[in-house]
């Protein structure tokens, strides 16, 4: 008997999606839940469950379709044939291991301790690159697939590198001299990928874009974060972070300055008495920005409580439409890739975002002499159609002094 595998509901107003791989091939067992195939919308990917125990049959949709809410996708095979392919499996890849030896840089088509380790194209590739055993990595990703931060980490630690060719074994024939390599690959871009691209193009395109910078001083916040973290880990179950100062800062800003929380629609600007933050977290696939609602209502542990839950979506694919739906203003952290300065773009609707750098020592005068003072940029990209530069400047004054001085953050000034 065979069951249907057909495009979930993927969310209000998404109609439509690309397959962006398939997690196994026909044939393979397959329990019931286990997800088979990652589909790509405009905003996540979502992994579409089996429907029942069996093998994986005849997929009807290839890797870049674009397919409807509804369509067929495959066939699951239910029955005893399903539970036998696995045990039948071990025999002949034995046999053929035994015969020729894998040389040091292969990655194994689909073996791991539990069963098919299933790596993607940009995933292998860092794997080859590297000169990694796959099997050695402990995935991060959902149901412990690789990630591409996963195997970075894994060269960086020097602990997973793929075994040598067994002494005596016949040496791998040299390739023949060749110059520089001038390979080209192309692969078709994703909708995620697709979607940013354009969105970004068209804030670009009809915003009238400015960005204003400021620096400021992180020494008292990193004082005070040095000086409870521990306490605070125990007592909230997370780690405390600089985010969730700066998104209480941002908070207290947009109330002030209420334009920057603003948008425009059509011949009208919509102000929010509320504050939805967007925040950029790394994913797999690229950056996502799913949104903290209601931020100007939460505490600092509720913030990062709220931050550390979606980090952990974003790393296992399972970040919703609804957790990246909307958003009133957007904070960037490229300092955590080691950015020193950058002017971020909008991302429409909204009408500005904050661009975080990272935190380098820097000679400053302080009170008549140059002191050393860990100091970071910060970048306000806004739209000029409907935020003012006096306001623009206004908002980043203000986001500095509450992280120069975060007594301000608990006596709302």
């Amino acid at each position: 008997m065979a069951t249907e595998v057909k495009v979930p509901t993927l969310g209000e107003s998404v109609t439509e999606a690309t397959v962006g791989q398939w997690l196994k091939k026909p044939g393979d067992a397959v329990k019931a839940d286990e997800p088979i195939v990652s589909l790509e919308t405009d905003k996540v990917a979502v992994d579409v469950p089996a429907p029942a125990a069996g093998t994986l049959g005849d997929i009807v949709a290839k890797e870049g379709d674009t397919v409807e809410v509804g369509a067929l996708l495959a066939y699951v095979n239910e029955g005893a044939a399903a539970a036998a392919a696995p045990a039948a499996a071990p025999a002949p890849a034995a046999k053929a291991e035994a015969a020729t030896p894998a040389p040091a840089a292969s990655v194994p088509a689909d073996e791991d301790e539990g069963g098919n380790l299933t790596l993607s194209p940009a995933v292998r590739r860092l794997v080859l690159e590297h000169g990694l055993d796959p099997s050695k990595i402990k995935g991060t990703g959902k149901d412990g697939r690789l990630t591409k931060d996963d195997v970075v980490a894994a060269a960086a630690a020097g602990t997973a590198k793929a075994a040598a060719a067994a002494p005596g074994a016949a040496p791998a024939a040299a390739a023949p001299a060749a110059g520089p390599s001038r390979a080209q690959e192309r692969v078709k871009m994703t909708r995620l990928r697709q979607t940013v691209a354009k969105r970004l193009k068209e804030a670009q395109n009809n915003a009238a874009l400015l960005t204003t910078y400021n620096d400021v001083d992180m020494t008292n916040v990193i004082e005070a974060r040095a000086k409870y973290k521990d306490l605070f880990e125990k007592k909230h179950g997370v780690r405390l972070g600089f985010m969730g100062f700066f998104t209480k800062a941002v908070c207290m800003a947009l109330r002030d300055i209420p334009g920057v929380n603003a948008q425009i629609e059509g011949d009208e600007i919509v102000y929010n008495d509320f504050a939805d933050i967007s925040v950029a977290v790394s994913a797999p696939n690229g950056l996502v920005v799913p949104v903290i609602r209601n931020a100007e209502s939460l505490s600092v542990a509720e913030i990062e409580k709220t931050i550390g839950s979606f980090g952990k979506k974003a790393k296992e694919g399972t970040l919703t439409m609804e957790d990246m739906k909307g958003g009133t203003f957007t904070i960037s952290n490229g300092g955590v890739f080691g950015s020193l300065l950058s002017s971020p773009i909008i991302n429409p609707p909204q009408s500005a975002v904050l661009g975080l750098h990272r935190i380098e020592d820097r000679p400053v005068v302080r009170d008549g002499q140059i002191v050393i003072r860990p100091m970071m940029y910060l970048a306000l990209s806004y739209d000029h159609r409907l935020i003012d530069g006096r306001e623009a400047v206004t908002f980043l004054v203000a986001v500095k002094n509450a992280i120069e001085d975060p007594t301000r953050l608990l006596i709302d000034l």
